[in-house]
């Protein structure tokens, strides 16, 4: 094994140590974090320097795409200003390996003039921002993955301290898979949650004709919407489909004086319109089909969806 692997190995390990280390410190603190959190009126800031602030910036972008309102505030800007968007409805988390972080300061103290909540993560139990903090967790003391003592098992235990944060607090919000995608509308993770109902052409987009309607009419309507089929209704209850396909297969029938209750296959596929749209693709790959009717719990009509509209999204 190269030195290069060996030493890459020693890094992982020592980060993994304090990942065991950190799950076995997590106690009451923690759960009054999430508590105290979870009754927060307004939003979280969470602020750190250097390398915390960089953990700090991705524990606030967790947080608001999974329930909880947060904000990064730089703590250099705060003192410039900055501070302003700090109001006493909200809850502040410091990050700071020291305890000690001189850019803080101005924080701290806004924070303890207005009465307003404050958690510290912080890897010495004696320093100022552990004594100014309504609640603190003290990181476990597994030594840096690094000779010269660099941000590393530390800032993992800070970034897998606020993960966990973020999830209780988003299990205790009831923050399930349809509210996720209102926050990710364009991410490859929202498309997973997008509905058939979100996606599925309706109104006067739907091609449909009666079950007696003579086969002139039906044609024109599936060439009028460019979908390649038609849907026969009866009472707003489809009775049948019609595809170019059957078209073909037809054409040598004398299909131009049949009705489309003749033509028609029977009993259609349809899905339901709150079924998720990637269930809408996995029954049009495995029925090799394009479109697919959608109906809602009265078994009426609701739209139809094109294969097209899903691949679109980026579902696959």
């Amino acid at each position: 094994m190269s030195k290069e692997l060996v030493s890459a190995k020693k890094v992982i390990e020592r980060e993994i140590e304090g990942l065991k280390a950190l799950m076995g410190a997590l106690d009451q603190n923690f759960s009054k974090a999430v508590e105290a959190l979870y009754k927060v009126k307004g939003r979280v800031v969470v602020s750190g320097m250097g390398k915390s602030g960089h953990i700090a910036r991705k524990i606030a972008a967790t947080m608001a795409s999974t329930g909880t309102p947060a904000i990064f505030v730089h703590p250099a800007e705060a003192s410039h200003g900055d501070l302003g968007m700090i109001t006493e409805n909200d809850a502040v988390i410091l990050l700071s390996n020291s305890g000690e972080t001189s850019e803080l300061l101005d924080i701290i103290n806004y924070t303890k003039r207005f009465s307003i909540l404050l958690i510290a993560i912080v890897r010495r139990k004696t320093s100022t921002l552990v004594e100014a903090a309504d609640v603190a967790f003290v990181l476990p003391e597994i030594p840096e993955a690094s000779p010269v003592e660099a941000p590393t098992t530390s800032t993992t235990m800070m970034l897998a301290w606020g993960d966990a944060l973020a999830i209780a607090l988003l299990e205790k919000r009831g923050f399930g898979p349809e509210d996720f995608h209102v926050f990710h509308p364009g991410g490859k993770l929202g498309t997973q949650f997008l509905k058939v109902e979100q996606l599925m052409r309706k109104g006067e987009e739907l091609p449909i004709v009666g079950p007696n309607a003579p086969m002139s009419e039906t044609i024109i309507a599936i060439t009028s919407k460019s979908l390649g089929c038609v849907i026969v209704v009866e009472n707003n209850i489809p009775l049948g489909i019609i595809t170019d396909g059957d078209l073909r297969r037809h054409m040598d029938t004398g299909i131009t004086k049949e009705i489309a209750r003749k033509i028609m296959t029977k009993n259609p596929i349809t899905i339901n319109k709150n079924a998720l749209a990637s269930e809408a693709l996995g029954i049009m790959n495995k029925k090799s089909i394009t479109c697919l009717i959608v109906v809602d719990k009265s078994s009426e009509l609701a739209g139809i969806i094109h294969i097209h509209d899903l691949l679109r999204t980026g579902i696959s």
